[in-house]
Order: C-alpha cells, then sequence, then structure tokens
C-alpha cells in the first residue's frame, strides 16, 4: 500500500466526528460526479429558461459574458462593487473577447464562431467594441442578469456543495491530498 501512490489514506472529518479513509483516486471521481451533475443541470436550465436559443448560441453568449467579466472577478474590489443581484457590470468595464479566442477557448471552428456572433450581434445580445466582442447590458434577454437563472444556480450550487460534504469534501483541503498524490505519480 505504501509503494501505490493512489492508495495514499485520507481521513476527513465530518460533521460530528471522524468518517471512514479514503484515498485519492476515490476523490478525484466523486469530486467528478457531483462537479459534472452540476454543470449538467446549470446547463440543462439554462436551455430551459432560453429554450427559443440554439444550445450553440448559449455557450457563445455566456463564453463572451465570462471573458467580459472574469477581470471582475479576479479583482476583489470590483467583486465586491459588482455583488449584488442588482447590480449589472456596465458595458464600458467589460473586457471584449476576440472570435478567434472564443474559437480556440470553446474548440469551435472559427468560422462556425463567426457565423454566430453574426447572428447574435443581429439580435443585439452582442456588440462589437474597440478591445472586442460584449454581451450589451441592455440585451433583451438579460443575459448576465436573470435573477431566476442566478437564484437557481444559488441551489444547484447549494446542492453541490451538499453532496460534497455528504462525500467528505469540506473545502480545497480535502482535494490537496488527491493534488499531492497525482504529482507522486507522475514524478515516478
Amino acid at each position: 500500500m505504501a509503494d501505490d501512490p493512489f492508495a495514499v489514506a485520507i481521513v476527513y472529518n465530518i460533521n460530528a466526528g471522524f468518517r471512514f479513509m479514503r484515498n485519492a483516486s476515490d476523490i478525484i471521481r466523486t469530486v467528478s460526479r457531483h462537479t459534472l451533475a452540476y454543470m449538467l443541470f446549470s446547463m440543462s436550465e439554462l436551455f430551459r429558461h432560453y429554450e427559443d436559443f440554439d444550445p450553440l448560441d448559449l455557450l457563445i453568449v455566456h463564453a463572451v459574458l465570462n471573458a467580459n467579466v472574469i477581470h471582475v472577478m479576479n479583482d476583489p474590489v470590483l467583486d465586491e462593487k459588482f455583488s449584488s443581484i442588482h447590480a449589472v457590470e456596465p458595458d464600458v468595464i467589460k473586457q471584449g473577447v476576440s472570435r478567434a479566442a472564443l474559437s480556440r477557448f470553446l474548440s469551435l471552428p472559427l468560422e462556425t464562431v463567426r457565423r454566430r456572433v453574426t447572428g447574435l450581434k443581429r439580435r443585439k445580445i452582442l456588440e462589437e467594441t474597440k478591445a472586442g466582442l460584449i454581451v450589451t447590458e441592455q440585451n433583451a434577454f438579460r443575459f448576465g442578469n436573470n435573477h431566476e437563472l442566478q437564484k437557481t444556480n444559488m441551489l444547484l450550487l447549494t446542492k453541490l456543495l451538499r453532496d460534497l460534504k455528504r462525500a467528505g469534501i469540506n473545502g480545497p483541503d480535502d482535494l490537496r491530498a488527491s493534488k499531492e498524490t497525482a504529482s507522486a505519480r507522475k514524478a515516478k
């Protein structure tokens, strides 16, 4: 058992005491199952709410949204400033993204991205700026400011965290051993 890096035992605490021992590969599989379920439920809700949209268009819109505000999420001051459910990042602070970057990020052909972006611009969801594409704060479909989806996401995230806790994963420290074990395995 000591020779196998994946047999490294991890003891973790749940609520009122210690639970059983698990190895790193069990943790990786558990986290993968639960996070995949979270992503699929989230996508299902997104598709259900925006049923008049092609799923690929929704994927592009949300990839642009993410690129637009990634710098906000990485800046504690801006992140706090726009943390309210009623606060929307104004277009002037959004970081644009190119079609080529979207193509690479989503692993889609550039021509597909170009064609889809043209349609989304026509629907006044995306706008071209000097810095690249942004999802406009005034888009008629409330992308980036849909309170119903934000509340649903909170329910799904709560379920994910509860499920991970039940599986013995209370936070990032519980994942550290799986990273260390994977690093040890690569080194051999």
